[in-house]
């Protein structure tokens, strides 16, 4: 039961996600598709509650539990990122937005975003700590609750790797591809070369010289 909730909450949480952005967008109705957005966390507040339940009923702590109660800390971790990254495209291909930024690719901007993503893994590790101890503390001593503190060991396990991968980009930086030499064409960058005059210039000072010349040829032809 709690696999196919958890398969239910996955199915529900994009279902609501796409409805929310197509009402905002294409329908034109902000606060309703608002709304369904904000629905998506009870997704994870029932899955919390049968999850309670079931261990209330005598169900035996197992990895069913263990998972969903990552679920829920992936959800709060990381949740929000992926409504703001696909808000962003929506408003763009269906409101007529400007394009989204993407995150940085290049150097310790690139690292400062790998960690805030890596802060994302610790919140869902320690969401998903919390609730294995609180349902390890409801089923107490008399229950085997052995499978429950395993999975906080993979939360933490699956952070710390995370974690190694977000500083590697603060180790070696990816650096941004070199641009290629551009060709020296002797003017300055973003004008238009000239191009050849077919008359040949001629010096402003010998312009008044020329003028006499001229005029005293005309003299004497008139002579």
């Amino acid at each position: 039961m709690i696999v196919t909730l958890i398969v239910v909450c996955e199915v529900g949480f994009w279902v609501l996600l796409a409805a929310g952005l197509a009402v905002r967008y294409l329908l034109k109705m902000a606060r309703t598709g608002l709304a369904l957005l904000l629905c998506e966390p009870l997704l994870e507040v029932l899955l919390l509650v049968v999850t309670a339940i079931d261990l209330k009923n005598g169900a035996e702590p197992d990895w069913r539990h263990g998972l969903a109660a990552l679920y829920i800390g992936y959800t709060v971790g990381h949740g929000h990122r992926t409504v703001k990254w696909l808000d962003g495209h929506a408003a763009h291909r269906l409101g007529g937005a400007p394009p989204p930024v993407g995150p940085p690719r290049y150097g310790m901007a690139r690292a400062r975003h790998e960690g805030a993503v890596w802060l994302g893994s610790v919140t869902a590790a320690a969401v998903a700590s919390g609730l294995l101890l609180l349902a390890a503390r409801y089923v107490g001593d008399d229950g085997n609750t052995e499978s429950l503190r395993g999975w906080i060991s993979v939360a933490w396990r699956a952070a710390g790797i995370h974690g190694l991968i977000a500083l590697s980009y603060a180790i070696w930086p990816k650096k941004a591809p070199e641009k290629g030499p551009e060709k020296d064409s002797g003017t300055a960058p973003g004008t238009v070369p000239a191009k050849a005059s077919a008359v040949p210039a001629r010096d402003p000072e010998h312009v008044p010289d020329l003028l006499v010349g001229r005029a005293g040829e005309d003299e004497e032809q008139v002579r």
